[in-house]
């Protein structure tokens, strides 16, 4: 059985005299420990579903089962992590990291341990007690990244969080997020604009098309290249096959989209 399961979503955006289809009958299935991409084009519906699965947004339409029980009745934490930080400025990095537990009164001496154990593989261990305004766009994704997965979510949702960061800042995330999740076995979702990202990170990806957002076509990445760090995955040839198909098929899909 599947681990995520969403079930023919269709979702609607309405207002006083009109509504908007963001999201028509789109199915699909993701493995317990597997890392899929959502890709596509700007208003394809891409965060609206990622919005859905988190329960953030009801669907119109549609159901969606976590581990074979219902999203809505699932007790299983799902992290979800964004373009920006939102790390609180007056706590340590540190404290940051373990506002989950603390909302939740769960903390203890062993999850302060596991929190520091975890900023230290993310190389934070010489920032513990330095404030978020002292630190680069791409420690403080690090240490947000530490405060989602210390409530050792079931289901991982990632919303473009490299999108903002420096090209060089944002390929060395991509390689330390990449290993730790692997580590952690996390099922992960991730959204994003950049095809080297989905191709470099995923198991497989969903290439979405827009007006309304249903799911095109799916691409599996070749087990070689997820065999690899992202960074080394984009020097593999087959790595460029893929990003070439993908692509020309989203530059189809934008062409007739203007055609429209």
């Amino acid at each position: 059985m599947s681990f995520l399961q969403i079930k023919q979503i269709s979702h609607y955006y309405f207002s006083r005299t009109n509504y908007t289809k963001a999201l028509d009958n789109v199915s699909l299935s993701v493995d317990e420990g597997s890392f899929v991409s959502f890709l596509g084009p700007s208003g394809c519906g891409k965060t609206t579903l990622l919005s859905i699965v988190a329960g953030i947004i009801r669907p119109t339409h549609g159901s969606i089962t976590l581990q074979q029980q219902d999203l809505l009745e699932n007790d299983n934490e799902i992290g979800y992590m964004l373009q920006q930080d939102y790390l609180f400025p007056w706590r340590t990095i540190l404290e940051n990291t373990l506002i989950g537990p603390k909302i939740k009164q769960t903390q203890s001496s062993s999850t302060v341990e596991r929190a520091k154990n975890m900023l230290i593989e993310m190389g934070l261990e010489n920032v513990l007690n330095s404030y978020p305004s002292s630190l680069s766009g791409g420690m403080r994704q690090r240490a947000a990244l530490v405060r989602t997965l210390l409530t050792d979510p079931s289901l991982l949702l990632l919303d473009e969080p490299f999108s903002a960061l420096d090209f060089q800042t944002k390929l060395k995330l991509e390689d330390l997020v990449s290993t730790l999740l692997k580590k952690y076995n996390k099922t992960s979702i991730l959204v994003t604009h950049d095809i080297g990202e989905a191709i470099a990170m995923s198991d497989k990806i969903y290439l979405m098309k827009a007006n309304p957002g249903e799911i095109h076509q799916q691409f599996e990445v070749p087990i070689e290249v997820r065999n690899l760090t992202p960074f080394e995955a984009r020097k593999h040839v087959k790595y460029q096959n893929l990003f070439d198909r993908i692509w020309e098929e989203l530059n189809s899909l934008e062409s007739r989209s203007a055609i429209r």
